[in-house]
């Protein structure tokens, strides 16, 4: 019997009026603990009654076992129960040893999945401590949504744009020569990224070891017990953002200013409109997210999708939203933007290219 169910099964002998189904869903949690773990408002006892919800209360306290409270008092028209802390830890204690890694296992999720949009590091720069937070939190997050029957994807939304370089390292490290490459650089190195390109496209190996050769990231995971399901980065949707202006612009909904494509989205107090493509026709974080979303959408057929990002990018994911809302995708609604404060330096905002940052790496062999 839960905490819940026994008070309502004590309130039940002295009230027989009332079914103990009812009872239960009619508990409360006082905001303040001076209040008691859980309280019973009278006020649905009045009619019935034809007492005042005071007087009934004061009753019903007066006259319940209190042998498994701390105590149990009357507060106005409220019963305030106070739970005894010992036996509560003692049960529970006890199911958690019983339960093993079972304990508090639900199901109501039911297998479906959440996409967690987490951690996501620049390929070309040394893992930061500011990359900590989404990670731990997200995978926190994640832990606990397993825990409800949900099936948790934990994607890694890698800053890859860099990894053209890496690319090179791994088309040099076979077959490049440094006299071809200082004879003739600039063919050479084009020769052995384009070779690079096509063996990576029939050996998908290739692409994981042009990554690698940048920074290894995967270390430093393991160190924090944080693995992922995809490592679908920004290069990954270069190809797939086309698909994004067409619908756009099949649903009328870009507009043109100063030379750019944007998308109105003052009907959601949002006073900025989101750009899509600038003038010189470049596209934009949000068009890459938009077809992340998609992709991740038709991918995983999420129930919710968890953003776990720094606050300062909460105007984004509120643009983020409405712009997919307004291509009439109502699954939007299942999208939401877990933020965290800034993580700064002597009050800084950290930089790698300004040099003030600190590295993940010895900061976790330290602590």
């Amino acid at each position: 019997m839960n905490t819940k169910e026994l008070i309502a099964a004590e309130i039940a002998k002295v009230v027989p009026e009332l079914e103990q189904e009812n009872i239960q869903n009619l508990l409360e949690t006082p905001k303040n603990a001076d209040m008691g773990d859980l309280a019973f408002p009278a006020f649905s006892l009045a009619k019935v009654l034809r007492k005042a919800p005071q007087m009934i209360a004061a009753d019903i306290a007066e006259k319940i076992d209190a042998s498994n409270f701390e105590k149990v008092e009357a507060v106005g028209p409220y019963i305030n129960f106070f739970l005894d802390k010992s036996k509560i830890s003692a049960d529970v204690l006890g199911q958690v040893i019983a339960q093993g890694s079972h304990y508090a296992d639900q199901n109501i999720g039911h297998g479906r999945n959440i996409a967690f949009d987490m951690s996501s590091p620049n390929i070309a720069k040394p893992f930061s401590i500011g990359h900590l937070r989404s990670t731990v939190i997200a995978d926190a997050l994640a832990n606990i949504i397993a825990k409800q029957g949900y099936k948790p994807v934990r994607i890694n939304h890698l800053g890859d744009w860099g990894k053209q370089f890496g690319m090179l390292i791994v088309a040099y490290k076979k077959w490049g020569s440094e006299e071809a490459v200082k004879a003739n650089p600039i063919n050479e190195l084009l020769q052995l990224y384009v070779r690079i390109n096509a063996e990576a496209e029939e050996d998908p190996s290739v692409d994981e070891e042009a990554r690698e050769s940048l920074v290894e990231f995967n270390r430093l995971y393991d160190e924090l017990g944080v693995s992922f399901d995809s490592y679908n980065g920004e290069a990954f949707y270069n190809d797939k953002m086309d698909e994004v202006v067409d619908i756009l612009t099949q649903k009328g909904l870009l507009q043109e200013s100063q030379g750019a494509q944007v998308v109105n989205l003052e009907k959601y107090g949002i006073e900025h409109p989101a750009l899509i493509k600038k003038s010189d026709g470049a596209t934009l974080y949000i068009t890459r997210d938009l077809a992340a979303a998609l992709y991740r959408k038709r991918t995983y057929d999420f129930a919710k999708a968890i953003y776990v990002v720094g606050n300062e990018q909460s105007a984004h994911f509120k643009q983020l939203k409405a712009v997919l809302k307004e291509m009439g995708y109502d699954w939007s609604d299942d999208m939401t933007h877990v933020a965290f404060g800034l993580v700064t330096k002597n009050g800084k905002k950290l930089s790698t290219r300004k040099g003030n940052v600190i590295l993940l790496e010895p900061t976790i062999a330290e602590a």
